[in-house]
């Protein structure tokens, strides 16, 4: 898929990758500065594990916050937190067990294993489509050759499931488990709670964000591809036969690059708003466009470059077992097209299916009738004189339970999981009843919209995105982190001139006031030549320099330093602490 390359785009692609060597650069300056680095490299490393450091810590807090008051100001949207162990049922359920899976071919020379789709990469247009005979057939078309021993000859391509498995307990006696893989699973469980929280009334969702394990057969790309990494999602809980009504506001008319009709023949991209994407049914549900515009702009304000994000419809064979509609965001970078984001209609597959696999009948919503109706129906109905001896202050959970029952159980006992304790049904606790019911309304399944962000990938665009080189007149770089205000991990840097005469104390109790204010973040800095550390300032994103000399002294003045325009103004110590506590 190609990218519109327009003068002022190609300005900003050389500029942004540049030669080949500008993203080992920018690796080497997070590296140097605390932004990130490999876990464990005193011991070698491990392969798609990485440290944020002291600058990159506070950097991806602040990207996740953004991320959450982003969502959270929507209004019907609360964060949950559920563990991140979890036990093997809820992933047979989810279909995680069978379905979450990658190839991977060995290569019977050298033993080495590679994801076989990663192979193929440049060779066929989507090879994560594909699947065993396909792949070892793809692989001698092409005669991709091993990258450790250069050699072509591979073993049958194998699915291998990705999760990290653990065990609840003794590993002797405890209970399976996995390190999840997406936070979704622990929404999806927790929908009595959140759906009671709402008052019963659709729509509203629910985030999570938090660490996500996949035990990756051969990560690459440094923060691209990660065993253990940082993930937000957000599930949106809906009536599929409401209408909502989406205000775009200032979006309304903007249009998204767009690369729908994946199966067709016409997959280029296009320009189109969301409202006439989704008249034209390309976008196949409102609310899905809707949360590409929401997400679209939450980019923006995390400092990715607009111009450079696009949004992918999923192929068929490449959707979600879940999924009746998938777009993803990408983001265009040094390593070219990556997803960031998926934005998929997940229709009513998770909640039906922990239904199923728990006999719970929690996870439904109730709809109101416009009109109330008459039916004849089969009920189940308790036994009073059989159940309250037995079940006591219980009984109304099993009458619910049994009411609310669309089909006469066809054996018995019956088991009813409530809160996580199981109570049975014998046969001659119920007796099987026909009646004229008004039904003034039905139990149905809710169907679910999930945007899902990779954050990992999405700081490392910004970080990308953001670092500029100048070229200066003696031929060297200078080197600028545009970073946006709103996740710069240093908010201001106070600089003495000279380390004496009273000036270092002065900065450092201005560093003292500003830490003072509420989420701002200060640092003193005083070694080396001014314009030194004006420039390592700039490296690592520090929006204002503070900088407190001689004239400081006598009249309480100090200058402030923009990063961007890197212009000076002079103004009271007063002046500047309002200025400061009107940050942001």
């Amino acid at each position: 898929m190609g990218l519109l390359i327009t003068p002022k785009l190609l300005d900003m692609l050389k500029q942004m990758i540049g030669d080949e060597s500008k993203s080992r650069r920018l690796m080497s300056l997070l590296k140097k500065r605390g932004f990130l680095q490999p876990a464990f490299e005193a011991y070698g490393g491990v392969a798609g594990l990485y440290d944020y450091g002291p600058l990159g810590g506070r950097l991806r807090r602040k990207v996740m916050q953004k991320w959450l008051d982003h969502w959270i100001s929507l209004g019907n949207i609360v964060e949950i937190d559920s563990p991140t162990i979890t036990p093997e049922e809820v992933l047979k359920a989810s279909g995680h067990i069978g379905a979450f899976n990658d190839y991977a071919s060995e290569c019977n020379s050298c033993n080495s294993i590679f994801r076989s789709d990663h192979l193929l990469e440049g060779f066929h247009p989507n090879p994560d489509s594909l699947e065993g005979d396909s792949l070892d057939k793809e692989l001698g078309v092409h005669k991709i050759t091993c990258p450790t021993c250069k050699k072509i000859d591979w073993l049958p391509a194998k699915p291998l499931n990705l999760m990290f498995s653990t065990t609840i307990g003794p590993s002797n006696i405890g209970r399976k488990a996995y390190m999840r893989p997406e936070t979704a699973q622990g929404m999806f469980l927790q929908f009595p709670s959140i759906y009671r929280h709402f008052r019963k009334k659709l729509p509203f969702g629910a985030v999570q964000m938090g660490k996500g394990y996949r035990n990756e057969i051969s990560p690459r790309q440094g923060m691209i591809r990660l065993r253990e990494f940082n993930m937000a999602e957000l599930e949106y809980f809906i009536d599929p036969l409401m209408k909502i009504e989406h205000d775009l506001g200032q979006w309304d008319s903007f249009k998204l690059k767009l690369i729908p009709d994946p199966e067709g023949n016409n997959s280029e991209e296009v320009l189109l708003t969301v409202s006439d994407a989704v008249e034209m049914g390309i976008i196949r549900h409102q609310t899905v466009g809707w949360f590409m515009i929401k997400t679209f702009e939450l980019m923006a304000e995390l400092g990715i470059n607009s111009e450079l994000i696009r949004f992918r419809q999923h192929e068929g064979d490449e959707m979600a077992h879940y999924a009746t509609d998938c777009w993803d965001l990408e983001i265009f970078g040094g390593y070219g097209w990556i997803e960031c984001v998926g934005i998929a209609y997940r229709g009513c597959y998770d909640l039906e299916a922990h239904q199923k696999s728990s006999n719970s009948n929690e996870l439904k919503a109730w709809r109101e009738f416009e009109e109330h109706i008459t039916v004849e129906k089969n009920i189940c109905s308790p036994i009073q004189s059989k159940i309250g001896p037995i079940f006591k202050d219980k009984c109304k959970i099993i009458t619910d339970y049994l009411e609310l029952l669309e089909e006469i159980p066809k054996e018995f006992p019956l088991k009813i999981l409530n809160d996580g304790i199981e109570y049975i049904i014998e046969e001659d606790m119920v007796e099987i009843k026909e009646m004229k019911i008004t039904q003034r309304g039905e139990w149905f399944t809710p169907h679910v919209i999930e945007p899902a962000f990779g954050i990992d990938r999405i700081i490392w665009h910004i970080l990308e995105h953001s670092h500029k080189e100048i070229p200066k007149k003696d031929d060297e770089n200078y080197t600028l982190l545009g970073l946006k205000t709103d996740v710069a991990p240093v908010d201001f840097t106070v600089y003495p001139l000279f380390e004496k005469d009273g000036m270092e104390i002065l900065s450092k109790k201005l560093v003292e006031k500003i830490m003072s204010m509420k989420g701002i973040n200060a640092n003193y800095d005083g070694s080396k030549s001014i314009g030194r550390r004006y420039a390592r300032g700039d490296e690592v994103g520090v929006p204002f320099a503070i900088t407190v000399d001689h004239q400081s002294l006598e009249d309480n003045t100090i200058t402030l330093r923009e990063r961007d325009t890197q212009t000076q103004k002079r103004m009271s110590i007063e002046d500047l602490l309002e200025f400061v506590s009107e940050y942001k």
